[in-house]
């Protein structure tokens, strides 16, 4: 039987403290309390990174006094590739097509993406 790979998922919040991880490595709920632009309650985060290690997308570490560390399981690439694939599920009917050209139709897209695309594209069809 194939295994399929697991795919992680954030919300806005959740993606919000994992910036402040993969950019910094290793981290305290108080770095990512300061780390962020907005105005987050301590509790806010701890009770993200609590819920983020119990997806297994963190894990913590050694306590340094009284705060624990903590460190991505996972990489940016591999939760960009879950929330993709789920993207394309929910509203394109598992279709990646159907989403790059609901994008590239979209007004969000500038003449330098479209031609970083084409730029990809060429590369792929070249490998």
């Amino acid at each position: 039987m194939a295994r399929t790979k697991k795919l992680f998922e954030l919300t806005k919040c959740e993606a919000e403290v994992m910036d402040v991880v993969w950019d910094k490595g290793s981290v305290t709920v108080n770095d990512v309390v300061d780390t962020i632009d907005r105005e987050l309650a301590y509790t806010t985060v701890l009770t993200t990174m609590k819920i983020l290690e119990d997806k297994k997308i963190v894990k913590r570490g050694k306590k340094i006094g009284r705060a624990f560390t903590y460190t991505a399981k996972v990489s940016r690439d591999e939760v960009r590739h879950g929330m993709l694939k789920s993207l394309a599920d929910q509203l394109f009917g598992g279709s990646a097509r159907s989403l790059v050209l609901s994008l590239l139709q979209s007004d969000a897209v500038t003449a330098d993406d479209i031609e970083a695309v084409k730029n990809a594209a060429s590369k792929l069809e070249n490998s």
